[in-house]
């Protein structure tokens, strides 16, 4: 249906994309573009444990994240004049997971595959108000002079409020984000369609240059990343914008701290579901 409504075709298969790769899709395609389920548990790993999509390793977490984002990684071709690309949307919270997702992260980032990483606002999910990251994989980059770089942008204050309850890009605001991209890549800008964001456009980049602003959007290095304990949270780096203090939204403020309560009260639920299980366990 998604596919028919833009105007595409596509070969559609039914299959548990944990357990098969229904379209054979190892090293195949050129693009990927995806918004999997988030924070996905019961997967059964032993029937995953030697499967080859699954190049650096399996989260000892009860947590598909990292399975998706390995799925992905995996499906991208490579070769001497390039590579595929993977764009995706996932929880925040991959960005700073640790133990065995940490070491799964820092292999991707050491193998120089991610290229850009950026926040999104909470309440642009019909379903549900939870902030997300999107995700920018190049299995190419290695060969690029952004080898080891990567852009974090902070796209929390970019959105168009459509009614309390959910946001939304405008076709502008989608264009001031993709060439903030295309400077990083060095590649060829469009400003005839940035619509409402033309002015904020030279504000922040009147020479059409790349340049760190902070609050939006920063380049970081290998090393930097190293240095915040390979955290891809845009936040880590970009830094904050200094806002007056008659500036301030009370409104917009208690809907980022209400998205981030739902997140730690989410992993406090399942936090104490294994407490009862393994308390029930020893008792039993």
């Amino acid at each position: 249906m998604n596919l028919a409504v833009h105007g595409l075709e596509g070969d559609v298969k039914q299959g548990n994309t944990y357990y098969e790769s229904v379209h054979k899709a190892l090293g195949k395609f050129d693009f990927v573009l995806a918004n999997p389920p988030f924070n996905v548990n019961g997967i059964d790993k032993e029937k995953i444990k030697t499967d080859k999509r699954f190049c650096y390793g399996l989260p000892r977490a009860d947590n598909g994240n990292y399975l998706w984002i390995q799925i992905f990684w995996s499906a991208l071709n490579e070769s001497a004049a390039g590579g595929g690309r993977a764009g995706f949307v996932m929880a925040n919270s991959a960005s700073d997971a640790g133990h065995s997702e940490y070491d799964l992260r820092k292999a991707l980032v050491d193998d120089y595959g991610v290229d850009i990483m950026i926040t999104v606002s909470s309440n642009f999910f019909y379903t549900v108000t939870l902030p997300c990251t999107l995700w920018f994989l190049d299995k190419g980059k290695k060969i690029t002079k952004r080898k080891d770089k990567v852009l974090f942008i902070d796209a929390r204050k970019t959105y168009t409020q459509i009614d309390r309850a959910h946001r939304e890009y405008t076709p502008g605001q989608l264009q001031y984000l993709a060439n903030i991209a295309r400077l990083y890549r060095e590649e060829e800008i469009d400003i005839t369609s940035l619509g409402e964001m033309k002015d904020e456009w030279k504000k922040n980049f009147p020479k059409n240059k790349y340049t760190d602003i902070p609050g939006l959007c920063k380049v970081a290095t290998l090393k930097e990343i190293k240095e915040q304990n390979y955290s891809l949270n845009p936040g880590r780096y970009v830094g904050i914008t200094e806002k007056a203090a008659d500036d301030f939204d009370f409104y917009e403020k208690l809907e980022e701290l209400n998205g981030e309560l739902e997140v730690l009260n989410s992993e406090a639920m399942e936090l104490e579901e294994k407490i009862t299980e393994n308390v029930s366990k020893l008792l039993s």
